[in-house]
């Protein structure tokens, strides 16, 4: 393997797969040229950007970074992303070539956690479906019953800088929090830690907050449901690949679930016709808890700087 030139020159590249960063972002990252990709960042394109531009550095908002992107450019140091997920970048591929791969840790934490509640409160009290009927002229005060979440399990399936912000407020409405996570260096007072399958089966409301690795791919799965409380929720504000979503569905058609709110999906974007748009219980938004104008700011700031600091090595 040829070596990477150690030297950054002034006015190098640094790519955004993306079309926009924000203002901050671009005042950290003034001493180089920023080339965006724009929002549709297929392999090839984003491959015939890195040949073309040979940028120092990466700052990942859409798309994958896959080993043929990454072969590109022979002078890639850094793969920044914006934001905390890095499930879409070959991160062997990196490792063989020395390139650092660096996420924005805890930028979006609190954007993410609020949105959670968001899709937690809509799936406990029925929010959606009761608007729907109020539209069309119903009045549903004398038989709908809504899902009182104090005194309810929450089970948390992660427990980083999101997971604990959900922990802190299901705990302050009242809910018993369990959570499983083997790398948990910091558990919020009165959080208790547990098994996977212990958290699974004695939650009323579960929620995700973990990477997608090949380890725990499908990780709610028809097995795992099946051993779920009858009526209990489901909340993936992390990645689609953690969900069956064909068992999912089956779940939520056959009434085992209450209800599920998603902002991942195993395809995105996500595309008309798919199950879940037919099901009443499932409630779907696309991939934006994190998307706040907040979280915009934190999401640049964190991936500009964690470029400066590695090519500063």
């Amino acid at each position: 393997m040829s070596a990477r030139p150690a030297a950054i020159n002034a006015r190098d590249v640094i790519l955004v797969t993306g079309a926009d960063l924000a203002p901050q972002a671009l005042e950290l990252l003034s001493g180089f040229d920023v080339v965006y990709a724009g929002k549709e960042c297929g392999e090839d394109l984003l491959e015939s950007l890195c040949r073309q531009f040979q940028p120092v550095a990466l700052i990942v908002r859409y798309g994958r970074i896959s080993a043929r992107v990454i072969a590109a450019s022979r002078r890639l140091r850094v793969i920044s992303k914006h934001g905390t997920g890095i499930d879409n970048i070959d991160a062997a591929a990196a490792r063989a070539q020395s390139i650092a791969i660096r996420a924005a840790v805890g930028a979006n934490a609190a954007a993410v956690a609020e949105h959670t509640w968001a899709l937690i409160l809509a799936c406990a009290k029925g929010v959606v479906h009761l608007d729907g009927r109020m539209r069309a002229g119903h009045w549903d005060k004398a038989v709908h019953k809504s899902l009182e979440l104090k005194g309810r399990t929450l089970g948390l399936v992660g427990l980083g800088a999101i997971g604990r912000q959900v922990a802190v407020t299901g705990a302050a409405l009242g809910m018993r929090v369990v959570a499983y996570d083997p790398c948990a260096t910091a558990v919020p007072e009165g959080i208790a830690l547990r098994e996977l399958d212990e958290v699974i089966a004695s939650a009323d409301v579960l929620s995700l907050h973990c990477p997608l690795t090949q380890q725990n791919a499908r990780l709610i799965n028809a097995g795992t449901l099946a051993t779920m409380r009858d009526g209990a929720i489901v909340v993936n504000t992390a990645r689609g690949g953690l969900i069956d979503e064909a068992a999912l569905a089956e779940a939520l058609r056959s009434g085992k679930l209450r209800a599920a709110g998603l902002d991942s999906f195993q395809v995105e974007p996500f595309t008309g016709g798919h199950e879940f748009t037919g099901l009443q219980n499932a409630i779907l938004t696309p991939h934006i808890a994190g998307v706040t104008a907040d979280a915009y700011v934190g999401m640049g700031t964190g991936a500009a700087q964690n470029i400066l600091d590695e090519l500063a090595r």
